[in-house]
């Protein structure tokens, strides 16, 4: 079992903003390929099941294509701001005088 969640934990499962973007694009474009190839081909067969099965292998690639956090939408990372101390912004103290407020209003 260890071996298993050892092997899971190395496989990268997150996806930056840049490349969410860029998956919802190329999903959205391989489906309309495919939708537009399905109904010109299902017309010229007259088979609207032509139609759905070339929609369906569209949505397959598509799924294919974008579900996995492939290394190209993983390009862009965040670049996060570095953690403060709560004491150094008085946070702490704020916050408690501020929900001390509050209980009062509710008192009255």
């Amino acid at each position: 079992m260890k071996f298993l969640t050892d092997l899971t934990s190395r496989i990268p499962t997150h996806m930056d903003f840049e490349g969410q973007r860029r998956a919802e694009r190329t999903f959205q474009f391989v489906l309309a390929i495919f939708g537009l190839a399905g109904l010109a081909w299902g017309y010229i067969c007259q088979q609207f099941s032509q139609t759905v099965l070339i929609l369906a292998a569209g949505f397959a690639l598509s799924a294919l294509l974008t579900l996995p956090p492939w290394p190209m939408y993983r390009r862009s990372q965040l670049r996060w701001q570095p953690v403060r101390p709560a004491a150094a912004t008085g946070e702490a103290e704020t916050g408690s005088k501020q929900q001390g407020r509050k209980q009062n209003k509710k008192d009255k």
